[in-house]
């Protein structure tokens, strides 16, 4: 879980601590020191990026042993004015890696990007579904979130979402989250962590989606919050699901169902046809919705419904893991939809699970 980096004011200017260093005192960057710590390499690393975009790290960060102060100075030495262009991206970028430093935590550089990040942008918090604020100390404003604690920052298992619901969730997985929600509408409390019990149902099923769990459980879940960009879905039928759900937000759905109908097995096509005959009247609701959010709410919502919910479990119990993620690849061949399912091993490439998500073992 990430919390939101500030600057904090100084009686130190940045140019008292960031004095020219003579060519004795320059340092020697990690990756030619055979003894550096990976602690000291990635904040060498970090430091240079830093220079390398033209910006300038937290004040608190340049004392002189810091390895980030070091890596920083030499970059600055080595670019001059020929510095990369930075945007807010790019800032958030260097802010989370500064932050999973100083946790010690992993983070994979090699795919989460300041492009990667600009991808995972929304205008609403998929939890509370209140609009972003791009004040510091807003409650509201935007936060990238680790969706499973217990992985570093890799692509696949961030999501942007409200510094509250950011704070709230913690370490929670989907069965905490889930449980949450359960007591809460049992009450007399109907409020935790600022969310209320639908709010702690859409975190359970975010979670649920990088959470490796049974096939037969994972089609028993109703699709409460559809699947955030770049979110990597581990359980197939979860992809089927939001595959399914997501034809109807755009024109000409009834014909792209009858095309996903069609590769089905004959006997499952009965099941497969009451279940959109349950879910198309309620989301016929929102055909007179514009706006994309209000569209995307009634998606979900339409999955609180029992019925639906029955008649979709009935029919994703037909089919097995192996035959849900190959409806979702000969789907995606078709473009019937962009949803992709890896195998966990692919998934998983970077996400430091063996170390609980650290950058060494605990």
């Amino acid at each position: 879980m990430t919390a939101t980096l500030h600057r904090h004011a100084d009686d130190i200017t940045v140019q008292q601590l960031s004095l020219p260093m003579t060519a004795a005192e320059m340092p020697l960057a990690p990756k030619d020191d055979p003894v550096a710590s990976s602690h000291e390499r990635i904040g060498f690393e970090l430091g240079w990026d830093y220079a390398h975009h033209g910006l300038t790290p937290p004040v608190e960060q340049l004392f002189r042993q810091s390895p980030l102060q070091q890596g920083w100075q030499l970059g600055r030495s080595t670019f001059g004015a020929h510095t990369l262009k930075a945007h807010r991206h790019t800032q958030r970028w260097l802010s989370l890696r500064l932050h999973a430093w100083q946790r010690g935590r992993s983070f994979e550089t090699l795919l989460v990007t300041p492009n990667y990040l600009q991808q995972l942008d929304a205008t609403h918090c998929p939890i509370s579904r209140l609009p972003f604020s791009d004040e510091d100390d807003h409650p509201q404003r935007r936060s990238i979130d680790r969706v499973r604690d217990d992985a570093g920052y890799a692509a696949g298992n961030l999501v942007q979402m409200s510094h509250a619901a950011n704070a709230a969730k913690l370490d929670r997985g989907w069965q905490q989250c889930w449980a949450m929600a359960q007591s809460l509408r049992q009450g007399p409390v109907t409020m935790a962590g600022g969310l209320n019990a639908e709010a702690w149902e859409r975190m359970a099923i975010l979670a649920s989606f990088v959470t490796p769990m049974s096939h037969d459980l994972a089609a028993q879940l109703p699709l409460l919050v559809l699947p955030p960009n770049r979110l990597r879905m581990f359980n197939p039928v979860q992809a089927l699901q939001a595959l399914v759900t997501r034809q109807l937000a755009t024109p000409g759905w009834s014909q792209r169902l009858t095309r996903l109908e069609a590769l089905l097995a004959p006997q499952q096509r009965a099941d497969f046809s009451r279940f959109v005959l349950a879910l198309v009247p309620r989301v016929l609701r929102c055909q007179s919705l514009t706006d994309p959010m209000a569209i995307r709410w009634a998606l979900e919502d339409a999955w609180r419904d029992p019925l639906l919910q029955k008649r979709w479990t009935r029919f994703a119990r037909q089919l097995t893991a192996e035959q849900a993620e190959s409806l979702v690849q000969r789907a995606a061949s078709k473009r019937l939809s962009n949803v992709r399912v890896q195998t966990h091993a692919a998934a998983t490439d970077g996400w430091a699970l063996d170390r609980q998500g650290f950058r060494t073992a605990a």
